[in-house]
């Protein structure tokens, strides 16, 4: 791939990596069409591409909303023409036992992680075909590796993106497009602080714990992970993981596919600790 003069479309683009990845594709020679519900993050996104000497449209979107996501392909495939690189980043998070989350968050969790993902990959896709050189970017995250207690919505998302871009990957053989599944491990974004909490169980006090948590085991900045995603782009590579979390997240699977869950269990029981919480 070479992405001078080229087409990117970033959902989730408003803050966090989205917003990283948007300047920096912007730098690397992208016009960009942004997508996000915060019509104010969008709007500072947007203008730090254009004082850098880019050029982004933007598009306010609720991911979890269909019409909306095939309305926007319309309205960037009408402005842009050819498109050349999508990047469904667009995620959401739910802290909260099987037993306690109520439906409604669940699926507002998977309506914007999977199904936003869904919807825009099958809304862009013929014009992705039809440029003859693309690529699809999907965000996962280390929870589309390893599952999570209290995590089980955000792990279910992430699992099912994991599985769609694989088969996605393979169906798009000998079109010209090709499809990378990312995963990002502790990323400094705002995630922590723009999820919902509904949790009594005590694995986590209350939201102010996950966020310090989130903060404290965040060691790759959004940048980084932009760059690195980039890189999967430019390489066309099927899989990426971001950070050296993501990669021993990896590893443990990997060597003990049931037995991590015991260590996991253990760590968070320790998470006082890690907290330094007294």
């Amino acid at each position: 791939m070479n992405l001078k003069n080229k087409t990117a479309v970033v959902t989730g683009a408003a803050s966090g990596i989205g917003r990283a990845l948007g300047v920096r594709l912007a730098q690397a020679g992208c016009r960009l069409a942004l997508a996000d519900i915060d019509v104010q993050g969008l709007a500072e996104t947007a203008d730090m591409i254009l004082k850098s000497g880019g050029y982004a449209s933007m598009h306010p979107v609720d991911m979890a909303n269909r019409d909306q996501v095939y309305a926007f392909a319309d309205s960037v495939n009408g402005h842009h023409g050819n498109i050349h690189v999508l990047v469904n980043n667009a995620g959401v998070t739910l802290t909260a036992l099987i037993e306690e989350m109520e439906e409604a968050d669940f699926e507002w969790v998977m309506n914007i992680n999977f199904w936003g993902m869904v919807h825009a990959t099958r809304a862009f896709l013929q014009n992705l075909k039809s440029t003859g050189k693309a690529h699809i970017v999907n965000v996962s995250s280390v929870f589309g590796l390893c599952g999570i207690p209290t995590q089980a919505a955000y792990n279910s998302s992430k699992f099912a993106i994991r599985g769609f871009t694989e088969s996605l990957n393979q169906e798009l053989r000998g079109t010209g497009v090709s499809a990378s599944v990312v995963f990002p491990g502790g990323i400094r974004t705002n995630i922590a602080r723009n999820g919902r909490f509904k949790s009594n169980s005590g694995l986590l006090k209350d939201k102010s714990d996950v966020i310090a948590l989130h903060e404290k085991l965040s060691f790759t900045s959004a940048d980084t992970a932009a760059k690195r995603i980039i890189k999967a782009i430019l390489k066309e590579k099927k899989r990426a993981l971001i950070g050296l979390d993501a990669y021993l997240f990896d590893i443990i699977q990997r060597l003990f596919p049931s037995g991590y869950q015991t260590l996991l269990t253990f760590l968070i029981a320790k998470r006082d600790h890690l907290l330094k919480v007294k």
